[in-house]
């Protein structure tokens, strides 16, 4: 399955198309809870986008929690061990250190993924 991305309201929506249902899916990306809608076809997702990501902002102010995840910048990766000594021998071949070799692998892979699409 192929996921796409939807933007609504400047919330990043991932889209999958649910053989269950035979609706698209959505479901926003960066939301301290879940918020998820369906519809048959892109106008209806908006639509429903809109009316779910109101829904869910509105019930977070009602509660007094902030609707978006705040991101540490942090995460723990494992990786085998070859790869993970295949990691520093070419951070050290670059000059650069694990971290900083592996940030900018990352974040070539998320431009190269998401495109325009990064928040």
């Amino acid at each position: 399955m192929s996921n796409n991305f939807l933007i609504i309201d400047s919330v990043p929506a991932v889209i999958a198309y649910d053989p269950e249902l035979e609706m698209l899916r959505g479901e926003f990306v960066g939301l301290n809870g879940g918020a998820d809608f369906y519809a048959n076809d892109v106008e209806g997702l908006k639509r429903e986008g809109k009316i779910s990501l109101d829904i869910f902002v509105e019930a977070c102010k009602e509660g007094g929690v902030a609707p978006f995840r705040i991101y540490s910048g942090k995460f723990q990766v494992r990786v085998g061990s070859m790869t993970h000594k295949s990691i520093t021998m070419a951070a050290k071949k670059s000059g650069r250190s694990i971290n900083s070799w592996v940030v900018e692998a990352l974040e070539k892979e998320v431009a190269e993924e998401l495109g325009d699409k990064v928040a």
